[in-house]
């Protein structure tokens, strides 16, 4: 969505990103080459989907995913792909570097993180989840 800086983009209501706002300068194609402008791109937030049925999770095949844990720490991370897991335990706030909503979740959470979303776990509670990227 390219828009002018008196011009916002319209969003639906019910899109639920975050909403960055790159300027396009000197490096942009030919047919964007001017004024500046401005870029919305949607940057996915962290999606906590708290204690979910264990039919919902089986239909995903949860639990035939690889398992990971770790001590209590604090430390970075990159997202080189999406991941989804599911806490066995745990008590954890992720925080994005790029200004995106922080996320708590715990043991029964199922969680979603975007994939080229950087971060910092800090890990308040040992955790051990089911986990899968892609």
């Amino acid at each position: 969505v390219v828009s002018s800086s008196a011009m916002a983009p319209r969003y639906h209501p019910l899109v639920s990103a975050t909403i960055l706002w790159l300027q396009v300068g000197a490096f942009a194609p030919q047919s964007l080459a001017g004024p500046a402008r401005s870029v919305a791109v949607c940057a996915e937030e962290i999606e906590v989907v708290r204690q979910p049925e264990e039919t919902w999770l089986k239909a995903k095949g949860v639990f035939d995913w690889g398992t990971w844990g770790c001590e209590v720490s604090k430390f970075a991370w990159t997202y080189g792909e999406s991941e989804q897991c599911y806490l066995l335990a745990g008590d954890v706030t992720v925080t994005p570097t790029d200004g995106r909503s922080p996320a708590t979740f715990g043991k029964g959470d199922f969680v979603r993180f975007p994939a080229g979303m950087s971060c910092t776990w800090d890990v308040r509670a040992p955790v051990r989840k089911h986990f899968l990227f892609g």
